[in-house]
């Protein structure tokens, strides 16, 4: 299977990002963000000519995902706890939902939070690196 196209991830993102209560995708610094109310919680950039979907992890996490190859931090805000997911060849879509769910939970509001778990028990849970 070939790679996808930045496009085609971008939707996939996308599609991902927006489902979550309360989100919104603004353009800033030239690329796609994605936030929760007012705060960013996942990006699609190019840097250094490379595409990569950036997240916010807990910054106890971020040297885990530091060790895999696929991940380096986020050139300007990785001391604040964001990595990115180099997206050349294949993906995996379900790990990069539970990356961005993951993200979303550390920025969104207690409030955004039920409306998560009532939307989604299944992706709401606690249990996965990615959360706290």
């Amino acid at each position: 299977m070939a790679a996808l196209k930045p496009e085609a991830m971008l939707e996939r993102l996308r599609r991902i990002c927006l489902a979550l209560p309360e989100t919104s995708e603004v353009q800033s610094w030239g690329h796609p963000n994605f936030r929760a109310a007012k705060k960013t919680f996942a990006v699609f950039e190019q840097y250094q000519g490379e595409w990569a979907i950036c997240c916010k992890v807990l910054r106890s996490h971020q040297a885990l995902f530091l060790k895999d190859p696929r991940f380096y931090r986020t050139p300007y805000i990785g001391h604040q706890g964001w990595v990115s997911l180099r997206v050349a060849g294949r993906l995996d879509w379900e790990e990069i939902e539970e990356l961005v769910v993951g993200s979303y939970r550390l920025v969104a509001s207690a409030q955004m939070l039920k409306a998560l778990v009532r939307q989604s028990p299944a992706i709401a849970g606690c249990g996965s690196p990615y959360r706290p």
